[in-house]
C-alpha cells in the first residue's frame, strides 16, 4: 500500500514536472514580472487592486503557458534533432501530443478569458494578440530566417504593455514606450542565445542570427548597435513621466553595463563572450524595470 502511494506520488511529481516544462514556467514568470512592471507603473493613474493583480498574473501565466506548449506541439519533430529539447515531454515520448494540445488550449482559453472578463478587453485583446503572433507566426519562421526575431519580439515586448492597460483600460505614450523599451532589448538577448545555441539550432534548420553570415563580425556588430540603442530608448519611461534624475543615471549605466558585454562579443566573437551576454540580458531587464517603479 504504502509502495502504491509513494509510485502516484512519483508520477503525479513528474506529471507536473512536465506540464512546468511544456509551458515554460520559469519563462512564464519572466513574462509575468514584466506586466506588474507595467501595471504598477499606471500606480498615479489607478488604485492598485490585488484583484486585478491576482488576475494578471493568473491569465499572464496562462497565455504565456498556451504560447510556449503550442509551440513546442509544432516543433516536437524538430525538438528532437537539438540537444538542448531532446528531453522536453513530447519529442521524449513522456507526454502524447494531444496531451500536450489539451493543456495548451485550456491554458490559452481560460487565461484569454481571464484577461478579458477578470480585467478589460483590452487586455484580452494584447493577450490574444501575443498568442497568435508567437504560435502562428513567429514559430514558423524560425526556419525562414532573422525575420524570424523581429516577428517574435513583438508578442515578446507586449507583458509591460498589458500590465498597464490592465490598470487603466486605455493605450497611450507610457505603455508605447514600455513596449519599446523590451521590444528593443529582445534583439541583443536573443541573439545572444543564438549565437550560443547556433550549432544545436543549425540541425533543425533555424536561422535565428541577424545575417546569414552566422557567428561572424557583422552579426556581432548588429548586436552591439541594438545594445547601444537600447541605452536612450530605456530612459522614455522616465523622460515622459517624471524626470528623475537619479533614475536617469542608474537606468543609463545599467544601459553601459549591458552594452559593455556586448561590445565584448563584439571583439571576441566567442560562444564564451555570448554566454555573458545572455546571462547580462537576464540581470539587466528586470533590475531596469525595478528601477522604473522605485
Amino acid at each position: 500500500m504504502k509502495e502504491n502511494t509513494a509510485s502516484i506520488a512519483i508520477s503525479f511529481r513528474t506529471k507536473i514536472a512536465d506540464y512546468a516544462q511544456l509551458t515554460k514556467m520559469r519563462l512564464a514568470s519572466l513574462v509575468v514580472i514584466s506586466a506588474l512592471t507595467g501595471y504598477f507603473f499606471a500606480y498615479d493613474l489607478h488604485q492598485v487592486s490585488l484583484v486585478e493583480i491576482l488576475w494578471l498574473v493568473l491569465g499572464g501565466f496562462l497565455v504565456t503557458g498556451a504560447s510556449n506548449a503550442y509551440n513546442q506541439v509544432i516543433e516536437r519533430d524538430l525538438d528532437k534533432l537539438m540537444n538542448r529539447t531532446a528531453s522536453r515531454p513530447i519529442p521524449d515520448g513522456r507526454m502524447e501530443v494531444t496531451e500536450a494540445l489539451i493543456v495548451a488550449s485550456l491554458c490559452g482559453f481560460f487565461g484569454l478569458i481571464i484577461l478579458w472578463f477578470g480585467l478589460n478587453p483590452l487586455s484580452g485583446i494584447l493577450g490574444a494578440l501575443a498568442l497568435f503572433l508567437y504560435v502562428a507566426v513567429y514559430t514558423p519562421l524560425k526556419r525562414v530566417g532573422p525575420i524570424a526575431v523581429f516577428v517574435g519580439a513583438f508578442p515578446g515586448a507586449i507583458p509591460p504593455m498589458l500590465g498597464y492597460v490592465a490598470a487603466t483600460g486605455e493605450f497611450g505614450l507610457i505603455p508605447g514606450v514600455l513596449f519599446a523599451t523590451q521590444f528593443i532589448w529582445q534583439f541583443p538577448h536573443f541573439w545572444a542565445i543564438a549565437w550560443k545555441a547556433d550549432a544545436d539550432y543549425s540541425k533543425a534548420g533555424f536561422k535565428l542570427l541577424p545575417t546569414s553570415q552566422g557567428k561572424g563580425q557583422i552579426s556581432a556588430m548588429y548586436i552591439l548597435l541594438y545594445s547601444v540603442f537600447l541605452i536612450p530608448i530605456s530612459l522614455f519611461p522616465i523622460v515622459f513621466t517624471e524626470m528623475d534624475m537619479l533614475r536617469l543615471v542608474l537606468v543609463s549605466i545599467s544601459g553601459i553595463a549591458f552594452a559593455y558585454y556586448a561590445l565584448v562579443l563584439y571583439r571576441e566573437r566567442t560562444d564564451k563572450a555570448a554566454l555573458k551576454l545572455m546571462f547580462a540580458s537576464f540581470v539587466y531587464l528586470p533590475v531596469v524595470q525595478l528601477l522604473y517603479l522605485i
